[in-house]
């Protein structure tokens, strides 16, 4: 009764106790990719540091068979019980003697299933030829690393591995450290690695499959290599040259080399993120290490150059140098991200990715406007619960706060909150401000440390300029612009004489295009928080009609992609001839842009291309559809038909499904053909995030059905979600509660199954469907997705709130067919 109450104390704990500290692991795994399990043996160098009859350590989903502890006398003590907990993912060692303070050795041999679940030590698929083949992938960020073997999980209790692995002879092993011995024993090889220095179990990395590869070495003597599908080590090149430069690049901004002596990178054929920092052996999923100039986009080789540099960051940032625990996870991602941009940004400085950046930190402004939003040091409480951290404050928020410190502070030196339901809140922060009046050469900048300020900005003006004696004029120019180039972390709202300025300046171009970004999003968050009237937002959005730049018009066409969603339930009669409005703004830059790529033309032609054509057929641009619709079958008699480049395709897919019905299957199946045809991943991928485009429910379910088949990777759901039409967002709803248990056992309850939440349910607009989802997910709530259910929710009732104000607007049906109908 004493030992389990004992026992009982280390129940409901989010980290583990600390009297004993791991410093080095032994590790041995014995792969059996035939059968998918595995079996095991760790021996774990602890020193004890506090008198104890517990040792307590992490497990998950492991068969513990025989463990054994040796002090620094040599004398081996066996536990006289073994308690595997599930729920707290711990083993818990009971010894009749207690363990005296020293340092010993804790020996496990184990065994477990490799799981299908992308998580822990798993399995996944390969073609080996027309053969499906199984290979092995660790991913063990945040918390799986004990779901491959027993151990001191957490990111504090870094330790040094030494790892062995017996695999299939014919097959390539790695880890993080490079091979010092492979010896073969008839079709089984052990592959022993070096040691590596201290590290993290997060970290810890094996990847066992068959690859090629090529490699290149840095300045300072590094290996890196890709290693590819067999057959597409060329795909790799575009990756390998990033990461050569910026290992180089980095060792010499943070004044410290890379740490080991090679650095992998792996394209994985199952893979729940994007990419994995593992110390030495960087995973990716194939789509973000292989680059095809044919079939991979301007968007994806962007996003593959930034990607690359901010897992090598990693290394630095994260790898070397750990947060304690995963409150301080900002620091790791937030970090990475910010200085992926920045090498990015030298790599590429015509890609001009640091205008760019604001597209990518709006989504933690869109997040830190909830509720059920989160600080970015946020405190984790269960260990399952760290995935929900993995979110766009850590990433987007965490980056824009370093970003607007850099900016503040400048180079060499180096928010009350807002919500979007329009509630007031309590936090209070210090905010670096910056203003400009009239022209970028005056500027100020101050910190705002109470609730409200008043600022002297008569010294920005100049009295003796006769031009601002004239109302007019003065009215013109004198347009005052806070957050200039949108480097602060916050929201503007402009009284309305104010706004009515600067939507002159924008009509006068007088602005630079990171401020008339910022101007719109600003905005748009403002409306959707019933701060300003969808009325005022609409008449801002008409100053934009001959806009060019990329980011502006990548801005005003996600902006227009969301009030048609809201207006489907706030003004029905109506939606029509606000879609009308939206294909009217972008006329402009269709006629400049048109279907074909001109040689030379810029980076940033290339991707608004690809959007405002996705835009216009979306919206139901007859000319648009229609020659989409010709361009599709063109390229089904023609896989490589120039009449579809890699970055106009996806506008003919969303055409053909638009048109894709119950009494037209033709559309779909004809995609469904492409889709099994295609032989690189990119065009997979580009198929699935427009297969749900139909706004017909019988081919919703349809294409539903084929995501959980054996034909699309787990992996894949993430792309394929997002795309469901607006018309069958209920159609969508209704498949997922009856398929909910199907769903779970297939993709598990982690990173996974969050998208099913998030995608299907935050496309609601009404307190109805909220309490529906609430109802539903009320006895099938998860750690993993408690957060994620209750954001995507507050995100219905946010929608429902708007919609509510929008149809209180008396003269807003009147606007929008007065701006339909202005050419």
């Amino acid at each position: 009764m004493e030992q389990k109450q004992s026992i009982e104390q280390f129940k409901g704990q989010a980290r583990l106790p600390n009297f004993a500290i791991p410093k080095r692991y032994d590790l041995h795994l014995k792969l059996d990719l035939s059968a998918c399990t595995f079996s095991g043996t760790v021996q774990i160098n602890v020193s004890i540091v506090e008198e104890t009859k517990f040792l307590v350590l992490n497990a998950l989903e492991l068969d513990v068979h025989q463990v054994w502890f040796t002090n620094s006398h040599g004398q081996k003590y066996h536990p006289c019980d073994v308690v595997l907990d599930g729920d707290d993912e711990v083993l818990v060692l009971v010894f009749d003697k207690a363990l005296g303070i020293g340092e010993g050795v804790l020996g496990v041999d184990f065994s477990a299933v490799l799981n299908a679940h992308l998580v822990g030590l798993y399995k996944c698929a390969y073609m080996d030829g027309e053969e499906k083949k199984n290979m092995a992938v660790t991913q063990f960020e945040a918390v799986d690393a004990r779901r491959c073997f027993p151990c001191w999980d957490e990111p504090a209790l870094k330790a040094r591995f030494k790892i062995t692995l017996d695999v299939p002879s014919e097959l390539t092993a790695l880890s993080n450290m490079p091979i010092i011995n492979e010896k073969c024993d008839g079709d089984v090889k052990t592959v022993s690695f070096e040691e590596s220095p201290i590290m993290s179990t997060y970290l810890v990395a094996v990847v066992v499959g068959l690859f090629d590869h090529i490699e290149d070495t840095t300045s300072d003597g590094v290996k890196v290599r890709a290693y590819c599908p067999v057959g597409k080590s060329d795909k790799g090149e575009f990756a390998l040259n990033v990461a050569v430069k910026t290992l180089d690049l980095f060792s010499k901004y943070f004044s410290t080399p890379y740490s080991l002596p090679k650095l992998d990178m792996v394209a994985v054929p199952e893979f729940s993120g994007g990419a994995m920092e593992n110390y030495g052996l960087i995973t990716y999923r194939e789509t973000e290490l292989l680059f095809d100039p044919l079939h991979s986009t301007a968007a994806r080789k962007q996003r593959m150059a930034i990607v690359v540099s901010h897992e090598v960051a990693h290394q630095w940032f994260g790898n070397l140098v750990t947060m304690e625990w995963w409150t301080d996870l900002w620091l790791n991602e937030g970090f990475a991200t910010w200085i992926s941009y920045m090498a990015t940004d030298i790599l590429f400085p015509e890609w001009k990715v640091w205008s760019q950046f604001l597209q990518y930190t709006t989504g933690g402004l869109i997040m830190d406007a909830l509720e059920q939003s989160h600080p970015i040091q946020v405190e984790v409480h269960h260990a399952r619960s760290v995935l929900e951290i993995f979110d766009a404050i850590s990433y987007e928020k965490g980056s824009a706060v370093i970003r607007m410190l850099q900016a503040y502070l400048g180079d060499d030196i180096f928010q009350t909150q807002f919500l979007s339901a329009g509630l007031l809140s309590e936090g209070k922060w210090i905010v670096p401000v910056t203003i400009s009046l009239g022209s970028y050469e005056r500027r100020k900048n101050f910190l705002l440390e109470t609730k409200s300020s008043e600022v002297d900005i008569s010294d920005l003006v100049d009295t003796s300029d006769t031009n601002l004696k004239n109302k007019e004029t003065c009215d013109e120019q004198l347009w005052v612009k806070v957050n200039i180039e949108q480097s602060g972390f916050y929201r503007v709202k402009y009284e309305d004489k104010l706004a009515a300025r600067l939507r002159k300046a924008i009509e006068h171009n007088s602005l630079e295009a990171t401020d008339k970004f910022g101007i719109l999003d600003d905005a748009y968050a403002l409306c959707e928080a019933c701060e300003q009237s969808l009325s005022s937002l609409l008449s801002l959005m008409d100053v934009y009609r001959k806009e060019a730049d990329y980011i502006v018009l990548s801005k005003l066409i996600d902006v227009c992609y969301n009030i048609v969603k809201v207006s489907t339930e706030a003004i029905p009669d109506s939606v029509n001839e606000l879609k009308q409005f939206c294909i009217n703004l972008l006329m402009f830059p269709s006629g400049k842009l048109g279907w074909e790529p001109v040689p030379g033309e810029s980076h940033f032609s290339t991707l608004l291309r690809a959007e405002v054509l996705q835009a216009l057929v979306t919206f139901g641009h007859d000319k648009t559809q229609n020659e989409a619709l010709d361009r599709f079958q063109k390229l089904l008699n023609d896989r490589n038909t120039p009449l579809l480049t890699a970055d106009t395709r996806a506008a003919a897919y969303i055409a053909m499904m638009r048109n894709a019905g119950s009494s037209h299957k033709e559309g779909f199946e004809s995609l469904l053909n492409v889709y099994r045809e295609a032989g690189t991943v990119q065009e997979k991928e580009r198929i699935l995030r427009y297969f749900a485009s139909s706004p017909d429910p019988d081919t919703v379910v349809d294409v539903l059905n084929f995501f959980l088949s054996d034909e699309v990777r787990d992996q894949d759901i993430i792309f394929a979600l997002p795309g469901i039409s607006l018309e069958c967002r209920e159609t969508a709803w209704k498949w997922t509660k009856e398929n909910w248990e199907l769903i779970l056992t297939k993709y598990g309850a982690g990173l996974l199954l969050t998208r099913f939440v998030r995608d299907v349910v935050t496309p609601f607009c009404s307190n109805e469907k909220a309490d529906e989802v609430e109802e539903f997910f009320a006895s099938r709530l998860h750690p993993s997705i408690a957060m994620t259910l209750k954001q995507s929710i507050e995100h219905v009732r946010i929608k429902a709130r708007w919609v509510q104000s929008a149809r209180q607007e008396q003269s807003l049906q009147e606007l929008v067919k007065e701006l339909a109908g202005k050419k």
